[in-house]
């Protein structure tokens, strides 16, 4: 008898169809005797390993705040079955034939490179396509390999694949692998200390008040409101929140959501870190379909819409973008210069309500669809507006820190002045700082901000440049500063 297909997973999207195309001719019916082993059967042979077993997802009608485990450190292991895996292998062959579609053809090791399966795995599954005439060798190599590429009848059926979803490069993570992970490896595990703080900021210079009340909401983990006038730092402040934590994590390229392909690895948003972990034994090599990132820091400023808070499809590829909030699961989510958005002030605060709450969020698939997904980035709100005239007394219990970013003391600014022109090597005679406040500031009544020293030094800096001279902040390159600077303000 032929061998069947692999029985596809029900699916109740649109991302990706799997069904089972029509029949091969009995003609061209391979052996039984010299068929490929059905994937789906090595699916569902041998129990599943507890390396990375998938997690239970949140109950969406849970009460209360999901109750997180003991520390561990997630890494992980490249899955040895297909079980393991948690991924049907029906889909892992779609993404082969866009695959080789695309590059035309390749050798099996770097197809299973590529795509970030084990390459037994992979072996397994090219020799099944091969056995239903999608496949063929087209040479062998020195290392035992062949290089395949499609036949007719797999280049029809890839680009039938292709019309259905666009989608080539790693395999997909189970959803319920990535719950997982972002519970064991969630930022409020760690026990901050004052040293962790100081290190995080020790670029900046913050009172010690200010960071005695920023600390605080940090170990909470819960959000934080940041307001003050403009050019105090604020959003500096809330971008390094995340070097408190000064580690890395692991998110999965691409994840599997009933029946939808998800991106949540961003390269213009995350920051790839190297892997120095050197595996001795084929037990112990890491799954390729995670990558190793820093802590995200993710900013959203005036551009923020609601749905780029939502799971957003691509209508041409049948792709779907990753929320924010989710590509900044683990780190830290900032919504910069709250109240400008397109979106009202208003409806952006009643979308967190429930998430800051309950540390899940509800979240609507293109099929329109609902999942519960994890929340877990520290939320900073930053604003240049006085809170009382965005948010309502119902919001602000919601947020249990509010920290207002003052300007600087004349003392500080002095200091920042010195800082700054060691960093952009500007001669700074003595009694310079002094003077700029006294003749710049307190005279007009101007109030100092944390961003002046930089900018100011800038302007001399780049004056001296253009007259190719060294730079001196004396007290003309000072007024000429504050003039181009200042202008009518």
């Amino acid at each position: 008898m032929p061998p069947s297909r692999p029985t596809p997973l029900p699916l109740q999207g649109p991302a990706v169809v799997l069904r089972a195309p029509a029949a091969v001719p009995a003609a061209s019916q391979p052996s039984a005797a010299g068929a490929a082993a059905s994937p789906s059967a090595v699916l569902a042979a041998g129990p599943l390993a507890n390396r990375l077993a998938p997690a239970p997802r949140l109950a969406s009608g849970a009460p209360g705040i999901v109750k997180l485990p003991a520390p561990s450190r997630f890494q992980p292991m490249e899955p040895r079955t297909w079980e393991e895996t948690g991924t049907d292998p029906v889909l892992i062959e779609q993404i082969v034939l866009r695959y080789l579609l695309a590059v035309g053809s390749e050798s099996g090791r770097n197809i299973a490179t590529d795509i970030c399966i084990a390459a037994p795995l992979m072996k397994e599954l090219l020799e099944y396509l091969k056995g239903q005439k999608l496949l063929q060798h087209r040479s062998s190599t020195a290392v035992g390999d062949f290089v395949y590429d499609l036949t007719d009848l797999g280049r029809a059926r890839a680009q039938e694949y292709k019309r259905i979803c666009a989608y080539v490069g790693p395999a997909p993570v189970p959803f319920d692998q990535y719950v997982k992970s972002v519970r064991e490896q969630s930022p409020s595990h760690r026990n901050l200390t004052q040293d962790d703080l100081n290190l995080a900021f020790e670029d900046m210079l913050l009172n010690k008040s200010l960071l005695s009340r920023i600390g605080p909401a940090i170990t909470s983990g819960r959000a934080l409101f940041l307001h003050g006038a403009p050019g105090n730092g604020k959003t500096s402040i809330a971008e390094r929140l995340t070097r408190c934590f000064g580690d890395t994590i692991w998110v999965p390229h691409t994840l599997w959501i009933d029946g939808h392909l998800v991106k949540v690895y961003d390269p213009a948003t995350h920051d790839a870190a190297q892997e120095d972990f050197k595996p001795l034994t084929a037990a112990e090599r890491l799954d390729r379909r995670w990558i190793k990132i820093a802590r995200p820091t993710v900013v959203a400023g005036g551009e923020l819409t609601l749905e780029m808070l939502e799971i957003q499809p691509d209508p041409l590829t049948n792709i779907c973008e990753a929320p924010l909030q989710i590509k900044a699961n683990c780190g830290t989510l900032v919504i910069d210069d709250f109240g400008r958005q397109r979106a009202p002030a208003q409806q952006i605060l009643n979308r967190w309500i429930f998430p800051l709450e309950r540390r899940m969020d509800y979240l609507k698939l293109p099929d329109g669809r609902k999942i519960t997904a994890p929340f877990d980035p520290i939320l900073v709100f930053s604003t240049n507006l006085d809170p009382r005239a965005l948010v309502d007394e119902a919001f602000l219990r919601r947020i249990p820190y509010k920290v207002a970013v003052v300007d600087p003391d004349a003392r500080e600014f002095c200091q920042l002045v010195e800082m700054m022109a060691s960093q952009l090597g500007v001669l700074l005679p003595s009694g310079s700082p002094e003077d700029l406040i006294l003749r710049h500031y307190r005279a007009t009544k101007r109030p100092m901000r944390f961003c002046h020293p930089r900018d100011l030094l800038q302007q001399i800096a780049n004056q001296a440049r253009f007259e190719r001279r060294a730079p001196v902040a004396t007290p003309e390159a000072w007024d000429m500063a504050v003039s181009s600077y200042f202008g009518a303000l």
